[in-house]
């Protein structure tokens, strides 16, 4: 069973090849954090929980190098847990505020409508149904007068170290009882939807609601297990990562080589109880994306 994929996604296909070559910068921070969030053992990881600090405002006891044209004078650290290697994923406990996820709900909530997929060749409508389930809507920081997302898009490019203009509008979506969305890439598959202008780097995503009973972001080939035409990508296995409000995740769709890496696939298990909210921000290796 082949996993699906939402609007403007790749599909895994066993039978087709996985690398795609493309320019981009993946650049993150190096440090870890304990977190009791991931569903499967990681007592083999090595685990230094760390205190971090902003120190943006405070004195220090060294010079801060003037910055470049386009840099600040500030130091800002933010913390984050590296979940796994393969896909390189990394959790960041408590990115947004309460207020601020409401706000995005609030935003979000009059103009949902359904879920859609990009349709391959002898793809339709019909016969793509239950594939992704969820309602959602897309907004850029600009449109958003409040100044929320415009905070959270800054913190995101800071987190990625890829360029704000890199990235989509968000993507606010709304899971209910029983839905979900099979496993899929985040990035385009240019044998299945033709020449590419740019690709997806990376995909932050930042869960906006406490989800009561599943919900978990799921990466059923995490560590590069293998696998064959039996395996099940319907089911939530592998690694997966609770929704819990405030917090972020980031997975890089690409190996330091700007090649695709096979091990990205992930997908959104069905909600039993509650509601999960989450916006996910997409980016690219090209600008002007809003």
């Amino acid at each position: 069973m082949k996993p699906k994929t939402s609007k403007g996604k790749w599909r895994f296909n066993p039978k087709l090849g996985l690398t795609v070559v493309f320019l981009s910068s993946s650049f993150f921070l190096a440090g870890l954090f304990a977190s009791n969030l991931i569903s499967q053992d990681l007592s083999g990881a090595r685990q230094i929980p760390r205190q971090l600090q902003s120190v943006k405002e405070e004195i220090i006891d060294y010079d801060l190098l003037p910055p470049g044209k386009t840099g600040d004078d500030s130091i800002t650290v933010i913390p984050f847990q590296v979940l796994s290697w393969k896909p390189r994923a990394l959790y960041f406990p408590n990115f947004a505020t309460a207020e601020q996820c409401q706000s995005v709900i609030n935003m979000a909530k009059p103009t949902l409508k359904p879920s859609t997929l990009a349709l391959r060749k002898g793809e339709t409508e019909e016969n793509t149904k239950g594939i992704r389930t969820s309602s959602g809507m897309f907004i850029s920081a600009s449109e958003d007068k409040t100044g929320v997302l415009d905070a959270i898009e800054e913190k995101i490019a800071r987190a990625t170290m890829l360029p704000r203009a890199n990235g989509e509008a968000f993507n606010v979506l709304r899971y209910e009882i029983g839905q979900k969305y099979n496993s899929h890439y985040d990035a385009f598959n240019p044998t299945e939807y033709g020449p590419q202008r740019s690709q997806r780097v990376a995909s932050f995503l930042l869960y906006l609601s406490d989800v009561e009973e599943g919900g978990e972001t799921t990466f059923p080939l995490e560590n590069g297990m293998d696998i064959d035409e039996s395996y099940d990508f319907e089911k939530c296995i592998g690694l997966q990562v609770k929704p819990r409000q405030g917090d972020g995740l980031l997975f890089y769709s690409l190996f330091p080589n700007n090649t695709i890496d096979p091990t990205s696939l992930h997908g959104s298990c069905p909600v039993i109880k509650g509601e999960k909210w989450v916006a996910t921000k997409w980016i690219r290796d090209e600008g002007q994306y809003e």
